[in-house]
């Protein structure tokens, strides 16, 4: 019987709250964040909303001497790790350090550094590691930063697919849980608001233009024109349940399957993955799919990828036949911090029984989604799916469900 790996703690920090409780709060209350670009001069860009956190300053939150050798990415993973294992109760330096490791994901994060790294080099020349250098070493920076600060000397991993990582990295957690580590340190934090990564995001044609909060990011709508980008996400503790169990630890839910697939070439008229993702995570989880309780959509708010989801959730579930929401049209899509998000949203769900809504939608009803509008949906929920998929092809589906 194969060893379950289980949650049991949460560090969250979103543009619509910092730490579980006000990330919780304003999810249910349908509270966005998205709004005007503050931290650099958008004005002359076309797209200009973001979805910021706010209020975060790391001097609060981490040494003095930290600050220096980090860029926010990086401040923000410290943070989000540092309140999960107090989530869940873990001093780290009471447990042995080849028992825990960290699995994360990153995508879009480099680019502060990057630029950083660049003005160094404008400025003074090649004795500067270039920003090419730099971005392949800043990968592993938020995984190597988070097991230094905690002595965790077990497996140690970034995952780089997009917005699907963050679920690849969790399942990898998994993985490493089942080959004997007690304890990983997963999710994954993401924040790419500056000059460099703006325009980046911009050459992947798949951001929104509008300038109206309530309208720019519309997933499933007639008018959907792409999404708003935004920073943060969650870092989760996943633990063996047998010594998650023996040491009394509140347990939020189980990792109980997950697919992964990568669409075919364009212009080869293949099928999407999405769907064998779906029904890979579901068979992995040993789950029928009237089983599932809620589907966290990926809700790329891009008509063509809009209307692949549905097919693929149509396909599996039938026309109406799951509630999906898509909690990330408050905080904007966080890249790889976006699942990991959904995540924590669907363990929070599991223990108050209640759907957290989309906001500022109006589906169209070919799509034949019964979509969570407006407010929380009281519900018995019990298994939960969170789909993500990521530039590139990169699909990735994780089942969850609450433990007894």
């Amino acid at each position: 019987m194969s060893v379950s790996a289980v949650v049991t703690g949460l560090g969250v920090l979103a543009p619509n709250g910092l730490g579980v409780q006000d990330f919780w709060a304003a999810t249910r209350g349908g509270k966005g964040g998205i709004g005007r670009i503050t931290r650099f001069d958008a004005s002359s860009y076309p797209a200009r909303l973001a979805g910021e956190i706010p209020g975060f300053t790391a001097e609060d939150h981490l040494p003095s001497r930290l600050l220096p050798q980090t860029d926010r990415m990086t401040r923000l993973a410290l943070v989000a790790a540092d309140w999960a294992l107090a989530d869940a109760g873990v001093t780290s330096a009471e447990l042995p350090e080849f028992d825990m490791g960290v699995v994360t994901a990153s995508h879009s994060g480099g680019f502060e550094f990057g630029q950083n790294e660049l003005r160094k080099l404008w400025s003074l020349g090649s004795q500067h590691v270039s920003a090419y250098q730099s971005f392949a070493w800043f990968y592993a920076v938020n995984s190597g930063q988070i097991s230094i600060r905690n002595n965790m000397k077990g497996p140690s991993g970034v995952v780089v697919s997009d917005q699907a990582g963050g679920l690849d990295a969790v399942a990898q957690a998994r993985r490493q849980i089942r080959k004997g580590t007690k304890l990983i340190v997963s999710g994954a934090v993401d924040a790419s608001l500056c000059p460099w990564g703006w325009v980046a995001q911009l050459a992947g044609g798949r951001l929104s233009t509008s300038d109206e909060p309530t309208r720019a990011y519309r997933p499933f709508d007639a008018d959907a024109s792409g999404h708003v980008p935004g920073e943060g996400g969650a870092i989760l503790i996943v633990e063996d349940a047998d010594a998650a169990r023996q040491r009394g630890a509140r347990i939020y839910g189980e990792i109980a399957g997950y697919g992964a697939t990568i669409d075919p070439r364009p212009g080869s008229g293949g099928e999407p993955g999405l769907r064998r993702a779906l029904e890979t995570a579901l068979a992995d989880a040993g789950v029928r799919p009237e089983e599932i309780d809620v589907v966290f959509a990926d809700a790329a708010a891009l008509p063509e990828l809009d209307r692949a989801e549905a097919e693929a959730l149509i396909a599996v579930f039938g026309a109406r036949g799951v509630p999906v929401t898509a909690p990330k049209t408050m905080t904007g899509r966080l890249y790889s911090g976006a699942a990991p998000l959904d995540l924590a949203a669907a363990f929070l769900a599991f223990a108050d029984g209640v759907i957290p809504p989309t906001v500022n939608t109006d589906p169209m009803p070919e799509y034949g989604l019964d979509l969570v509008l407006g407010t929380p949906r009281p519900a018995a929920l019990r298994t939960a799916v969170v789909l993500a998929r990521g530039q590139g092809g990169f699909n990735s589906a994780l089942v969850v469900r609450a433990v007894d």
